[in-house]
């Protein structure tokens, strides 16, 4: 139980291999759930297409999807483009990077369903086998087959048990026509896609090496940012929280006290700690106000130690702006003169 506690925490701490590791279980997941769909085409001429197709494309969207519901930057990607613009900028260069690296993370599941679905032939067989080319692989000029018909008899060669168009064209030669032409497919989608990624992770920075280091620089700090201040804001929940309990229990004894009833006094040695966490904010409204500045006006980038604090925007506003310090006054020179008596 502690191996899987110290990974968890390490997959927690690095966001990366946790969200590598989310995609990895999502990409097995999907091949595990297509071994275990039933597919059952419904042999029917109007209904085999959209069948086929359906269960070759709807599942990627779905798990395109999840990838993205998985993935806890969504919402800091979605506050960061919908906060107010305050005394930050947004960089439309950084959240393009993240939207980016989620897009891609969340296309390996999508890509591997549709892989194994091409390789193995049976979407395909169903949603086309109505298209199939008689004349060149079977008995074209049957007689007594209208086109309706024909499409009919057609439709039925996934359903080996209810297939009768032997006459027509032979059902082992339609379906290893046709899961071929699936096979095919399906290898040429996974070069393309072994290619796309390539040129993704390999050549990007290449090209743009100072805007993807930028981009990356401040997605990562965006991401860290936001953990800091969860941690902040837990800690002084938790600090809020403890004194609050303390002074209910306070009040509780001198109130017994008052009732005559002696209890022994202890008190509460880090009372004095947990109220420096409070770093003032002591009360329900002034905390309120706290949030949502740091919604409505983050702090500006821009790092003086020596520079005086000046806020978060939301304390005093409409007052006049700060005057830099007076400049401190000349120093002045004083002259000692002596005099001899001799």
């Amino acid at each position: 139980m502690d191996k899987f506690r110290m990974i968890f925490q390490f997959l927690q701490s690095n966001q990366e291999s946790f969200m590598n590791g989310i995609c990895g279980i999502m990409a097995l997941a999907s091949a595990q759930l297509y071994s275990a769909f039933d597919f059952n085409c419904p042999c029917l001429p109007r209904y085999n297409l959209a069948y086929g197709l359906g269960v070759l494309l709807v599942p990627p969207l779905i798990l395109f999807l999840l990838g993205f519901v998985l993935n806890n930057n969504v919402s800091m990607l979605a506050e960061e483009w919908r906060r107010p613009r305050g005394r930050r900028g947004k960089d439309g260069a950084v959240l393009r990077y993240m939207f980016c690296s989620m897009a891609q993370r969340a296309m390996i599941a999508p890509a591997v369903w549709v892989s194994v679905t091409l390789l193995d032939g049976k979407c395909i067989t169903c949603a086309f086998c109505t298209s199939l080319p008689v004349g060149a692989l079977g008995n074209a000029s049957h007689p007594g087959l209208s086109q309706e018909e024909m499409k009919r008899v057609l439709a039925r060669i996934p359903c080996k048990e209810i297939y009768d168009g032997q006459e027509l064209v032979a059902n082992e030669v339609a379906v290893r026509y046709l899961r071929c032409i699936s096979q095919a497919l399906g290898w040429c989608f996974m070069l393309l896609m072994t290619t796309l990624a390539f040129l993704v992770r390999s050549l990007r920075p290449c090209f743009t090496q100072a805007a993807f280091l930028k981009s990356r620089y401040w997605s990562h700090y965006i991401d860290i940012e936001r953990k800091l201040f969860d941690e902040t804001c837990t800690e002084h929940a938790r600090s809020f929280a403890k004194v609050c309990i303390q002074q209910f229990f306070q009040g509780m004894s001198t109130d017994m006290e008052t009732a005559h009833c002696h209890l022994p006094k202890k008190k509460p040695t880090d009372d004095g700690e947990a109220s420096e966490k409070l770093l003032g904010i002591t009360d329900q409204g002034t905390m309120n106000t706290a949030l949502k500045s740091w919604h409505r006006c983050k702090p500006p980038l821009h790092l003086h130690p020596d520079a005086p604090s000046r806020g978060n925007g939301w304390a005093g506003e409409g007052q006049a702006p700060l005057q830099p310090p007076p400049e401190p006054p000349a120093p002045r020179k004083e002259m000692a003169a002596y005099y001899s008596r001799v």
